[in-house]
This record gives structure tokens, sequence and C-alpha cells, in this order.
């Protein structure tokens, strides 16, 4: 097992760790019973996310995705960003059923 990140948290550490297990990439988190020893000990290093050697190239590119900004690392589909659509139509149906209602009685 490599150190792939280095978090600043526990906290973080997973947040990475749920990043690289979407991906495919099977990743541990570090540290978890040393974080409340001296308060924020997880700022010294020891909260790391570790991956198997064979996916430390490929994880630590996802991280470098992630710490520019994370925008490159989840690639969405436009189709699956409907909710919004959806619901801006429904909004507008009700609201015109509601002026029906309203001038009817």
């Amino acid at each position: 097992m490599q150190i792939a990140y280095r978090a600043r948290d526990i906290t973080e550490a997973h947040i990475v760790a749920g990043l690289l297990n979407a991906h495919g990439i099977e990743a541990h988190v570090g540290g978890h019973y040393l974080q409340g020893a001296m308060g924020e000990i997880g700022t010294a290093g020891f909260s790391n996310v570790h991956v198997e050697d064979d996916d430390l190239y490929r994880a630590r590119e996802l991280v470098r995705e992630y710490e520019a900004g994370g925008h490159a690392v989840i690639a969405t589909d436009p189709a699956e960003d409907k909710p919004d659509f959806y619901a801006r139509w429904f909004l507008l149906a009700l609201a015109i059923v509601a002026v029906f209602l309203l001038n009817a009685y």
C-alpha cells in the first residue's frame, strides 16, 4: 500500500477516499485513532489515504484534479441534470392550475 494523499483531517481523507472509490480505486483511510489524541493531529500528516501500488499513479492523477478544483474529476452526463428542468415544468403547471382554480371561484 502506498500513500496517495496526505489530508488535513480525517474528513478530507474520507472525501478523497470516496472519490477514488467512485473511480474504481480501492482506498483506505489511516489515522482514525490518532485524530483526537492531540486535537488537530490531522494537520501533522497522520490522516492519509492509502491505495494499492498498482493504482498509485491513477489515484494521484485524480487527487491532482481534485486539488485543482474538482470540476474535471466528476464527468456528469447532461441527461442526469434534469431534475431542475422537471421541477420547473411541474411548478409552472401547478401555477397554471392554481390560476384556473382561483378564476373558477
